[in-house]
């Protein structure tokens, strides 16, 4: 996922994943009042004023100066920011701004927020994340909402005397025949509804808090799903009545539910020539009806292309599971559909399938689609090769970053392609500076060598397909649809299957397999989602506030726990495997789903294609109330069965990356040998290089379970980490960028690339570019011919990982893989053998610890296969390795 530094959850030492909505609001600047570490600043004394309606959050820590703290504040679904206090009162510090600093949005999304040292994280006071939930604040006349914190109190309060906020605390179906209720302060009555009959009035003599208080319907009476169930509650000081659904999500759990609603068909619209059969599972609604239009686009979207006119209506039928359904006995193919729904939390709420497998623009209107006139010439022959994980050589990037630099055409013709699924299988494009021409695009990837590309995700974003700005696309809206706005026509749903299908085979062709980046841990907003109308509160965790949980850091996190959307699941990478024919899935913040969901996911994509590879971030972006002995998370990784993880303990070990400080140094950037019993981390390089996976505390000990890598998407690529820990000197950055993938190419387990390391990419020092511009993401294939050398060592590298089958061990080979390290610590080494060749292969690596020390290596009778340094180099028995290099010779 993501990211990130993301949302501000400066929550672990992992990489995490990006995700954000298409825009983005504006944060401080470095030259507006943001947060200062220093105590030197003046004393603080009034708050500044504002125009318009603002926040004030209330901070009181005794003897504390507030110029040392500060706060970390996000809008839920954004990524976050430091804010200063810039006031001060009796109370204590006041950092107060105006609500226009975030979008409009802000006030029904909510604010998070942190306490924090400022400018570090070195104290967070107390150590969670906690959101400001508008609707339970009274706004003053001057526009202000105020909240009151203190320092180790977990609490949100209203005013200094840290008086409760008016809240319905407990809300929510015991069983089918109660209902629990609790308030923060003394109500005056509560009314509890049945659509709108009032079922009961609770009205004490004098005000008090409810406790659990527990309605019991009559006798022989349940509820009925299908019902909305209210509570109104009138609080006494205040006059305030707060209204509440009654929550269902007790229910959903429980295994009367499961035996009775759990559905394990097929949803969808199942197309045949003759007829469209079109099944939902919404068990709580009491009316669906399906509208088919021969047009895919709203004409909220283009009045000139779009129809909301002209359209069939069809009221569906619900069966005893829940499942609603209808026929329609004429040729479909090529119309597009919706569901209106209503139920007890929504009403005539129109929404796309969840299953639908293609849209119109914007992914406003599912497709009903005839899959058998997507296929590209010679589709039937052509399958995902069946490569061993361990041999896999992952290049990652973004379909847009291949072609949406100026570098990568200068034709014309070509130009209408940049940024799309075409341009991303263009062959014949080229790049020349200098008297050079080098191979760009798809033809840069084939000639490199890889045998894996992963995308970045390709499904259904939230976004305008229209007017497409760049953003990585962790912000899903159809899980099962294609993104329109890398298609050469986003108003017609064929068009981005066709042009992806030929994507995969041309690749295919080329012997790369296609890997998807799957995200089914959150989506770009529940609210209103269409598995939030379909079946409020069971698709998604929830806080025991009743607040959705965020663990995955961008205000929602999924279910997967619960059987129908475990089933999605399952029923989603299917399609998407056998469709498209896929080499394999990225798991997104993997920890956010439970390993029995994972397992069969994964079992279920093995009987599809045996070979198949799957692997994700064994991390979450935030807390979660998933039970952490059954999440897919690093800890509980020897449970995994089929697949693998990221190992960010070898990255971090040799570049001191992901969420480390900037100034954190590693084996790879830490000149000085500080720990030499640990050498810089080098327990855990030689756990990744057998493919193991050392947290510390357990080894994951099987290659098939093992990812490495030093960057991928998320955080700096090599080059500007290098610079952002203050090594500028672009001649040893480059060296130290490439020892970090040599060693990574050199291991053992799946190996994992960013694309562009191979010419030394930069970002401009961009951390975090999930929607910076395409210039700051793009492929600058100029950069191809400043650094051709380091591409030809590219080469070599992926091709010894590939072609040479020491490098594909199993458990027990990688067990007895011997790792060694010299007495100083600086320079790593041991053999691969190539039994299919009868070769054998010594791989040095030495790092830039002890500079001016000559280290000879005998190397008599090897002939060079690689050194990262000099290709001209003769070997001998005394030949030296210098410092940042990589020496591979063969005998």
């Amino acid at each position: 996922m993501k990211l990130k530094v993301l949302l501000g959850f400066a929550l672990c030492s992992m990489l995490l994943t990006s995700c954000g909505p298409a825009s983005e609001p504006s944060v401080p600047s470095s030259s507006e009042p943001t947060s200062s570490s220093s105590s030197s600043k003046s004393e603080l004394g009034e708050p500044p004023a504002v125009d318009g309606d603002y926040i004030s959050f209330h901070y009181q820590k005794e003897g504390c100066n507030y110029n040392t703290m500060a706060l970390w504040l996000w809008e839920v679904g954004y990524e976050g920011a430091e804010f200063a206090f810039n006031g001060k009162d009796d109370y204590g510090g006041i950092a107060k701004y105006a609500l226009s600093t975030w979008s409009d949005k802000v006030t029904a999304m909510g604010l998070g927020f942190i306490v924090k040292s400022a400018g570090s994280w070195s104290t967070k006071d107390p150590d969670l994340d906690r959101f400001v939930d508008f609707s339970k604040l009274v706004k003053g006349e001057d526009g202000g909402y105020h909240v009151y914190l203190a320092t180790g109190d977990e609490g949100i309060y209203v005013n200094p005397e840290r008086e409760a906020i008016d809240e319905i605390t407990q809300c929510e179906f015991v069983d089918f025949q109660s209902i629990a209720l609790s308030s923060s302060n003394a109500i005056s009555k509560a009314i509890i509804y049945e659509n709108e009959e009032v079922l009961e009035e609770i009205q004490p003599e004098e005000p008090e808090i409810l406790n659990s208080y527990i309605y019991e319907f009559e006798t022989g009476k349940v509820a009925n799903l299908s019902n909305s169930y209210n509570v109104k509650m009138i609080f006494a000081e205040s006059g305030r009545e707060l209204e509440k659904a009654v929550s269902l999500k007790n229910l959903y759990a429980s295994e009367d539910f499961n035996a009775q609603y759990t559905y394990d068909g097929e949803l969808g619209a199942l197309y045949t020539s003759a007829s469209t059969t079109f099944k939902v599972w919404s068990p709580v609604s009491e009316s669906i009806v399906l509208k088919i239009y021969a047009n895919g686009t709203p004409t909220s979207v283009d009045a000139t292309k779009g129809d909301d006119t002209v359209y069939k209506s069809v009221e569906m039928v619900k069966d005893a599971r829940g499942v609603f359904s209808a026929t329609i006995d004429e040729d479909l193919e090529g119309k597009y559909y919706t569901y209106t729904v209503s139920n007890g939390t929504f009403k005539q709420k129109e929404i796309v399938d969840p299953y639908a497998k293609s849209a119109g623009v914007n992914g406003l209107r599912g497709m009903i689609v005839d899959f058998s006139k997507t296929n590209p010439d010679g589709w039937d022959d052509i399958n995902a090769h069946q490569y061993d994980r361990k041999e896999l050589t992952v290049y990652e990037t973004h379909v847009s970053d291949i072609s949406s630099s100026k570098t990568w055409s200068s034709s014309e013709s070509h130009a209408a392609y940049a940024k799309k699924f075409q341009g991303a299988y263009l062959t014949g494009t080229t790049y020349s500076e200098g008297g050079k021409t080098v191979s760009t695009g798809f033809d840069h990837i084939k000639e490199l060598g890889v045998n894996a590309v992963q995308f970045v995700p390709i499904f259904d974003q939230a976004n305008d397909e229209i007017n497409l700005t760049f953003n990585w696309g962790y912000n899903p809206l159809n899980y099962n649809v294609l993104e329109g706005g890398y298609s050469s026509n986003p108003h017609d749903g064929y068009a981005r299957i066709k042009e992806f299908k030929e994507l995969v085979k041309a690749y295919n062709l080329e012997g790369i397999n296609i890997i998807m980046d799957v995200v089914y841990n959150h989506v770009n907003s529940a609210n209103g989602s269409n598995f939030d109308v379909l079946m409020p509160e069971y698709y998604y965790r929830y806080n025991d506030d009743g607040g959705l949980s965020n663990g995955s850091g961008c205000g929602n996190e999924t279910a997967s726990e619960m059987p129908m959307f475990r089933k999605f699941m399952v029923d989603s990478a299917s399609f998407w495997a056998k469709e498209y024919k896929l080499g394999g899935f990225r798991y997104d913040l993997m920890a956010l789903h439970d390993i029995e969901t994972m397992n069969e996911v994964v079992a279920n994509l093995k009987t599809i294609n045996p070979s198949i590879c799957v692997y994700g971030e064994p991390w979450a972006g935030g807390t979660s109330p998933l039970d952490s002995t059954k999440a897919a998370s690093q800890a509980n990784g020897r449970s995994y069965e089929g697949y693998g993880q990221f190992n960010d303990q070898m990255r971090d070990a040799l570049i001191a990356g992901g969420m480390k400080a900037v100034t954190s140094l590693a084996w790879i950037t830490n000149e000085q040998l500080v720990d030499k019993s640990n050498a810089n981390g080098t327990p855990k390089i030689r756990s990744g290089i057998q493919g193991f996976t050392n947290t510390g505390s357990i080894i994951i000990n099987d290659p098939d379970k093992t990812v490495n890598y030093v960057t991928c998407h998320d955080n700096y690529t090599l080059v500007d980490r290098f610079a952002a820990a203050g090594i500028t000197d672009e001649a040893k950055a480059k060296q130290m960028a490439l020892l970090s993938n040599s060693v990574v190419f050199t291991s053992q387990g799946t190996t994992f690339m960013l694309a562009g390391e191979e010419f030394l990419r930069t970002k401009g020092g961009d951390h975090n570019s999930y929607q910076s511009s395409y210039e700051v993401n793009e492929l600058d294939y100029s950069l191809k011919i400043k650094h051709s050398d380091m591409v030809e060592a590219y080469k070599k590298l992926l091709a010894f990982k590939q072609d040479v089958d020491g490098m594909h061990l199993n458990q027990a080979g990688c067990s007895a893989l011997e790792i060694k390290m010299n007495s100083d610590g600086n320079m790593i080494y041991y053999e691969i053998k190539d039994t299919a060749n009868n070769k054998t292969y010594k791989v040095f690596h030495r790092n830039g610890y002890n500079a001016n020390e000559n280290i000879e290596l005998d190397l008599t009778g090897h002939s060079l296969y690689l050194s990262t340094n000099d290709m001209s180099k003769t070997l001998s028995g005394s030949t030296l390795i210098k410092p940042f290099e990589t020496i591979i010779a063969v005998a």
